[in-house]
This record gives structure tokens, sequence and C-alpha cells, in this order.
């Protein structure tokens, strides 16, 4: 057997796979943010044309994986690692349900996305396929159901809540000779900090985000500076500068300009935040879109992911990317129990030349 193990936690490809197409979709929020070009669909009705938010987050994967299929020219994949933040990850299930794709069901929380595409690069790396779908989703409507109060509650968020991303991503890796590739991953563990307040997302998975972050840099030797851009979704404002003083006070490498988050990316929050250069020259037509501490949801970093970093790169405007999909894995019968929150983390590399 061939070992694809780098030091403590991270694992590298023998032959890399490449991202043969991406697509994401996204809601009217989203549309207004400075992404909105990034988009492939947008929909100013949040129901996308379904009775209720949970089959509109289904419509939305649908949507998602239709396009990057159409994208690659292909009628479907040899498999879907698809999750979503709903119960039973009925978002994904009931978004496949007639598809006949073979599906392997996967939650991460908010790293679903990193989880889903290092199982399906493993998937091809490891031959049991040509091509392969990752895949999540979430909904602003669906998760305040499920995880908080329902809107009609009207309750004040507080400054350190996260707005759920209405949105999906999908990207399709395969064997090809065309960068992007998927080169190498750090594996998540479970993180708990005590953080006890569903509110404070940020808080709870940061120290995930720096345990996972610290093991890629110790076991392949690269500095931060190595990346690009190294993205984690979804810390938000607070969680992103929490990382940032943990890797201060660490003793290690300090994360520089080029390490921002996907909760910052997605949406305008006005003056609150410092200038960033991935998103220089794009402005919300709304300024300040009212989401506190930033985005969060399965479908931020899939369709940040999805959309502007890996058409950057298709691009040349991105060479190398570190991508760490932060989750809380957390329920709402958890957190009504009064249960802390525990956090993984999982970081993909992704490099225009493997």
């Amino acid at each position: 057997m061939i070992n694809k193990k780098l030091g403590e936690r991270t694992f590298a490809f023998l032959s890399p796979p490449s991202v043969l197409a991406s697509a994401c979709v996204g809601g009217k929020k989203e549309g207004e943010g400075p992404l909105r070009g990034e988009f492939d669909i947008l929909n100013e009705d949040s129901f996308f044309g379904m009775e209720t938010w949970e089959k509109a987050e289904s419509e939305m994967q649908r949507l998602a994986l239709s396009e990057a299929l159409k994208k690659a020219d292909m009628a479907s994949p040899d498999f879907v690692f698809a999750g979503d933040l709903l119960n039973q990850c009925v978002g994904s299930a009931f978004g496949l349900r007639g598809s006949g794709i073979p599906f392997f069901g996967v939650y991460g929380a908010c790293s679903t996305m990193a989880e889903s595409l290092i199982l399906a690069s493993m998937a091809v790396d490891g031959g049991f396929a040509s091509n392969a779908a990752a895949m999540t989703s979430s909904h602003f409507c669906g998760a305040e159901r499920q995880f908080r109060f329902p809107l009609e509650y009207g309750g004040q968020r507080t400054p350190t809540a996260q707005w759920t991303v209405t949105g999906a991503g999908a990207v399709i890796v395969g064997e090809s000779a065309a960068p992007p590739y998927i080169t190498r991953f750090t594996s998540g563990r479970i993180v708990d900090a005590g953080i006890r307040d569903a509110n404070n997302m940020g808080a709870a998975m940061a120290p995930a985000a720096y345990d996972t972050l610290s093991a890629h840099f110790n076991d392949t030797g690269r500095a931060p500076d190595y990346y690009d851009l190294i993205v984690t979704g979804d810390l938000g404002a607070l969680g992103s500068e929490l990382l940032r003083e943990l890797f201060s006070d660490g003793g290690g490498p300090r994360l520089g300009k080029n390490y921002t988050d996907c909760g910052l990316l997605i949406y305008s929050r006005g003056n609150a935040d410092k200038p960033n250069r991935f998103a220089a020259g794009k402005t919300a037509e709304s300024g300040d879109q009212d989401v506190q501490a930033g985005g969060s949801g399965c479908g931020c970093g899939a369709s940040v992911l999805a959309g502007y970093i890996l058409r950057a790169m298709k691009k040349g405007r991105l060479e190398r990317v570190l991508f760490a999909a932060t989750g809380a894995m957390m329920s709402s019968l958890s957190a009504q129990q009064g249960e802390s929150i525990p956090s993984i983390c999982y970081a993909v590399s992704i490099e225009n030349h493997a």
C-alpha cells in the first residue's frame, strides 16, 4: 500500500483529481452582496417556486448540480457526496430522489463542503470513481426555524450572530489534466471550547479552525504565505479575529493579509469590515446588509468556493488556495439541553499546479 500520509493528519493525493466544473445558487440577499456576479443562478423568491423553504433548499441543490453537470458536459456523476443543515439531511436526500445517482449522505454542519469535497476526491484518487460530485446547501428561513426562532417571532439578533446564507454549491471532481487540482487535505477532529451560545458560532468554531490549520502547516512544512488565499467558512467577523489571535498567541506562524473568511466575503457589512483585497471593486448595491457578524451556513462556504474562488483559480487570479470549512456539530435538541458546541474543521489544498 502506498502511504499518502504527511505528518499527523494531512494526506497527499497520488493522482490529484481535477475540478471539472462547479456551480452555485443564491437567494435575494446574496444577489445584493459583493459576490452577486459570481453566482450561476440567483432567485428573488426565497421559495424557489416551491411550497416550503425546506423544499426550496432541495431545489437549490438540484439546480446547482444540474448547472455543474451542464458545464462539465456530463449526464451524471458516478457518486454524489452531499449534506445540509436540515434534520436527517433531507435537503440533500429529497433533492436527489429520482435522480438515480449513487448518494452518500454527509453531515459536517457548515464544514460539509470541505468534507464532501475530500470524500469525492478520495473516491476518484482511489480508483472507485472516474468522477464524483460534492454538494451542500443552507437556507436562512429553514435554519432559523430549526435552530433558533420562527421568523414570525421577530426576535432581535445579537451582534455576534451570523446570517445563514440561502445558497447551494456543487463541485465535480474527476480524472483530467486540467487545473485546478485537489492536492492535499487535513482531516478534522472534534474540538470543544465550552461555548454554549448558539448565537456565537464564530467563537465556538475558531479553536477547531486553529487546530486543523496548525496541523496542516506542521504536516506539510508550508507557511501560511505559501497560499494566495487561506479562507475559512464560516467564522464571521468575531471568529476570524479570534483565529488570528490564536495564531498570534500560539508561537507559530501568523495569518497575514492572504487570510479571510467566506462569511465576510459574501455580504457587505458596511464600514464594519476592514478593507478586503479579495472583494476589491465589488460593492453591494444596498451598502450595509445588516448581517451582524457576517454569513454562515453550509451554503456560505459552498457558494463562495463553487463561484468566486474556483472561477478566480480557473482565470489564473489565484494559484494556490487553502479552503478550511468549519462546522458546529450541534443540534437544536443539544442546544436546548444546555450542551456546549463541539466543532470541527477540514482543510483542502486546491492548486493550479499538481
